[in-house]
């Protein structure tokens, strides 16, 4: 029974990570869709939740591979104050109101973790991470500028009824959505619950005639964190990605969805991974990247192309964000495994 109390307080950081993942990051997938009023937030809410879960349980392993060979802590007392941490610092963006990344955070908090246990950090795996937090915007944004044109040439062939493209748009905005959730679960459930993958403390089970690994099992709770700040904490940066950037139409709203969506899958995807190298091309990097990254990129790349006025003040705050977190991050779990080991007596190595 202590053992199992124990167990839960350790992983309430992870939890509450989640959480904060869900209020900052998961949300962006419906975020363009509420910004122009085409889907409630209540709606949106409700399917990316589902989706989200979903994504963990069934494809979430890829991505937390890289967060393991950066840093693999097999100490629950590190792990709990490695995703602390991380938890703690994408709060403190979030009651900012910037949509900044919980990969940069667990990233930076690990490399704290490092530092502190004196464990060398691999270089290849640093870089291949960084270099994946600059190639996610770009890629998204020129995405987005390729759908878009496709999309207006497929509009002015097809020449709908307002009426109709209305409909249209809103069940492409939900189908867009849903698949976004479920890539963004599958790709960032690692930064939620990866750390304690190495000392997951259950049980290999079956459910309803699935086996859930200790792996999923971790993913499942996290998944349902996620959930929780979805719907408790999500709205106010849905509208700082939605609308404050650039003016949304309904149209820009599902090719913004789309364009993250195709991101978030192209770097959690293990099957098109093994696919590329089975036919001798370079192997996608399974890395956790940030929501929020890919559909800020998305957002800018139509606004360039609209040449709608963009609002580069908010785009500066958000960037501004994005190069702080990891680095607070990293410094806040140097002081917090600091107060965890000498104060609380508790193994973090």
């Amino acid at each position: 029974m202590e053992l199992e109390i124990a167990t839960l307080i350790f992983l309430s950081s992870g939890l509450f990570l989640g959480w904060s993942l869900g209020a900052n990051d998961a949300a962006n997938v419906f975020g363009t869709a509420v910004g122009s009023r085409m889907i409630k937030f209540s709606t949106a809410a409700l399917i990316c939740s589902v989706m989200v879960i979903l994504g963990a349980v069934i494809s979430g392993a890829g991505a937390s591979h890289t967060l393991g060979k950066l840093g693999a802590i097999s100490a629950m007392g590190g792990a709990f104050t490695v995703a602390l941490t991380a938890a703690l610092t994408v709060y403190v963006m979030t009651k900012w109101g910037l949509p900044v990344s919980t990969g940069q955070s667990i990233v930076g908090a690990i490399i704290g973790w490092n530092i502190f246990s004196q464990t060398k950090t691999d270089p290849a795996v640093l870089t291949k991470i960084l270099t994946t937090w600059v190639v996610c915007p770009v890629l998204s944004f020129f995405i987005a500028i390729a759908l878009y044109k496709m999309v207006a040439a497929g509009i002015n062939r097809m020449r709908p009824g307002l009426f109709a493209l209305d409909n249209w748009t809103r069940i492409g905005l939900i189908l867009a959505g849903a698949f976004g959730s479920y890539s963004l679960g599958a790709n960032n459930i690692a930064n939620v619950m990866g750390v304690f993958v190495p000392s997951a403390p259950f049980p290999a089970t079956e459910l309803f005639g699935f086996h859930f690994t200790p792996a999923m099992q971790l993913f499942l709770l996290g998944g349902i964190a996620i959930a929780v700040g979805v719907y408790t904490y999500s709205k106010k940066v849905m509208m700082t990605v939605g609308d404050s950037l650039i003016p949304m139409t309904p149209v820009t709203a599902w090719v913004v969805v789309m364009a993250h969506s195709i991101t978030l899958f192209l770097f959690s995807s293990q099957e098109l991974s093994n696919l590329l190298t089975s036919v001798g091309l370079p192997a996608i990097p399974l890395v956790p990247v940030s929501s929020s990254q890919a559909v800020i990129g998305a957002v800018v790349g139509i606004g360039i192309l609209k040449k709608l006025p963009i609002q580069w003040k908010v785009l500066g705050r958000v960037v501004f964000g994005w190069c702080c977190t990891p680095i607070l991050s990293a410094l806040g779990c140097l002081l917090c495994l600091y107060f965890v080991q000498n104060i609380f007596q508790v193994q973090v190595m």
